[in-house]
């Protein structure tokens, strides 16, 4: 694959995510997932941590594939995830049969920032590692 069509397909993936998460947020609760399990709840409630802690990686992606991915560009990227997180709590206080709460934030948070303390271990410590290799890579490139 071409450069410049990486760069771009980095680019526009935490958008294209982030509209996948307004979607999903817009529909009623039991939508996609409805088990009849007893750890429904569980699963569907720590998807919010897996959640956003995918936007803090393909955000920090898209700023790798356009700069070296510097400690501030990784903070920007948690910051602009947890901010998300934020409009899309405030964007399902809105919408019929869901809810919005403190809690759902926290754990949208606690994904980022458990994220960004990988980041943080593994290529930002220069350690060897899979996440290592990946950011190198794009690093390499330019």
């Amino acid at each position: 694959m071409k450069k410049p069509i990486l760069k771009w397909m980095l680019t526009l993936a935490p958008i294209l995510y982030m509209i996948l998460i307004w979607i999903l947020s817009s529909l009623p609760a039991d939508a996609i997932i409805n088990t009849p399990f007893s750890f429904d709840r569980l699963m569907k409630e720590s998807l919010h941590l897996i959640e956003f802690g995918i936007l803090y990686w393909l955000i920090a992606l898209a700023f790798a594939a356009h700069l070296s991915l510097t400690v501030k560009a990784s903070i920007l990227a948690a910051i602009v995830s947890i901010l998300y997180g934020a409009t899309d709590e405030i964007h399902q206080y809105f919408v019929p049969y869901r809810s919005a709460t403190v809690i759902d934030l926290v754990k949208d948070a606690i994904g980022v920032l458990v994220s960004f303390y990988i980041m943080k271990v593994t290529y930002f410590a220069k350690r060897p590692s899979f996440i290592t290799s990946i950011f190198q890579k794009l690093n390499d490139a330019e």
